[in-house]
């Protein structure tokens, strides 16, 4: 069969998927002003199948679908995600926001990011295994009321997480060229490339994600070698105390917060991987393609931020232009001077690479939330999401290291809930088999828990985030006894009560309503 022939089956496919699906929805039938405006919103649709690009949302992906066999792909969608900027600049917050040496700096790294990473993999397996997406199979996980929480928090996060990616290259393009490029316009280039990518969906995603990180690779390279050159690294002393616990503390929590990220989103990349693919392979290739590119970008970026302690023209950049300004200073200052600028618009642009897999799965979080917003096209959704990511980055873009401090930590939060909750249900209650999804009626009500003991669950653990967190606009009680800048133990107790809330009430919700 010809390429051709595959995309026009593949087409037809989805559509006859998306009409049943919007039937299922309502029982099979509508009043004539929602099929009207369905009808409306739908031209997205017929534009994209004439674009190739992909029209599916939430629908069941069926097993003719599921046609994406390399697990190459799989890896580098997340190696490329993470090989980029706002890796670079959150390693360096160890150093510059919570004064760690380096080798503290490096250690919080390592562990953080691995306890960060696992639940990413381990999603990932039930892409292909049910053909659903993260948030809807969440209704398996923790129940419907709760799904619809996470989806909209979801939403919310991925527009904040494109929101600090495009302020860390925005500060790049900004001081390349002496300021030529304004914070609005370095924005609104990187919001259009972001829409070009995902306008096309997943396959075009994946192609884009598999090479994408090549470029960003080698000006890291670069970095690394005029960091060397440059004398200004230091390694810094190891020293211990209540300050330092917590401020490890409070660093690991952001390590966290932007390791685990994609669990929220994990199956909507596997999805089209066949049913009987290895869920071995597919949660190393996984974890390999988060963890390397974690571990590499986060220690690069604290060990490129010693350098303001030593150098005083470093510090002055970084000062003016935050992370934007330290990698001028290494590529550009009296270095590598246009090659570096170049160097600088490449990792600028890396961004995108981040930033795509926030907007494509913000369209899915939105239809998830409510049935009636899954009749509007999933482009409509990601080209908003976009223009509101605009919105917010721009005048953020003058605060952009404590937005990305307590951006990541409130991520942390809500995710160590959603696993909390999510692994209950698969290894407790459904003892780790996957028999147990009805993932063919995930439509019907009656196969899916109502999600009461996940609202409570929920509830549980945003009470241990207020007693743990500590935040520059809050310092939770528990928090102030860590050190005299406070630990932030939020994400750990927010796992921790809601592990013990949901786990409480869950026998009853499943003795008194069946499911």
């Amino acid at each position: 069969m010809s390429y051709e022939d595959t995309e026009k089956q593949q087409f037809v496919t989805e559509k006859k998927s998306a009409d049943s699906f919007e039937k299922s929805l309502e029982g099979g039938h509508s009043d004539e002003a929602e099929v009207a405006t369905a009808k409306d919103i739908n031209f997205i649709n017929r534009l994209a199948a004439k674009l190739n690009a992909e029209t599916k949302g939430i629908e069941l992906v069926t097993d003719e679908e599921k046609t994406e066999t390399s697990i190459i792909n799989v890896l580098t969608m997340w190696l490329s995600a993470n090989l980029v900027i706002a890796t670079f600049a959150l390693g360096a917050l160890g150093i510059t926001v919570f004064g760690l040496s380096f080798w503290q700096a490096t250690l919080t790294i390592i562990f953080f990011s691995f306890i960060g990473v696992v639940p990413v993999a381990f999603f990932s397996i039930f892409g292909p295994k049910l053909g659903l997406r993260q948030m809807i199979l969440s209704k398996f996980l923790v129940g419907d009321y709760a799904m619809r929480i996470f989806s909209f928090i979801n939403m919310v996060a991925c527009i904040g997480w494109g929101a600090v990616n495009i302020m860390s290259s925005a500060q790049l393009l900004n001081i390349v060229n002496n300021g030529a490029c304004p914070p609005w316009a370095g924005c609104l280039i990187l919001i259009i490339c972001t829409i070009l990518v995902t306008f096309f969906g997943y396959h075009v995603i994946h192609l884009y994600e598999k090479w994408s990180w090549v470029p960003n690779l080698v000006a890291f390279i670069a970095i690394i070698a005029r960091m060397a050159m440059s004398g200004n690294f230091e390694f810094g002393t190891m020293e211990g105390g209540k300050t330092t616990a917590g401020n490890v503390l409070s660093f690991g929590g952001s390590i966290y917060g932007f390791a685990t990220g994609w669990t929220t989103y994990a199956s909507d990349y596997t999805v089209y991987q066949p049913r009987n693919v290895s869920s071995t392979k597919i949660f190393f290739a996984i974890f390999i393609g988060l963890y390397t590119p974690l571990l590499f970008t986060l220690i690069l970026g604290a060990a490129c931020a010693t350098g303001i302690n030593t150098d005083p023209a470093w510090a002055d950049l970084y000062n003016s232009n935050s992370i934007g300004g330290l990698i001028y200073a290494i590529l550009v200052q009296d270095s590598l001077h246009g090659f570096g600028q170049f160097l600088c618009v490449l990792l600028a642009l890396s961004t995108v690479a981040n930033n795509v897999p926030n907007m494509y799965s913000m369209a899915l979080s939105a239809q998830a939330t409510w049935s009636k917003l899954s009749k509007v096209p999933r482009i409509f959704w990601t080209i908003c999401g976009n223009f509101i990511t605009l919105a917010i980055c721009i005048p953020a873009y003058y605060h952009f290291a404590d937005v990305m401090d307590n951006f990541m930590d409130l991520i942390g939060y809500y995710l160590a809930i959603y696993q909390s909750i999510a692994l209950s249900e698969h290894f407790i209650w459904n003892k780790g088999n996957f028999a147990a999804y009805d993932y063919e009626h995930f439509y019907d009500k009656d196969v899916y828990p109502i999600g009461y003991a996940g609202v409570f669950g929920f509830c549980c653990g945003a009470a241990g985030v207020v007693i743990g967190m500590n935040q520059v606009w809050y310092m939770s009680v528990l928090a102030h006894k860590i050190g005299d800048y406070g630990g932030d133990i939020g994400f750990e107790l927010a796992f921790a009560f809601s592990f013990i809330g949901y786990n409480l009430t869950r026998p009853l919700e499943r003795k008194y309503t069946g499911r």
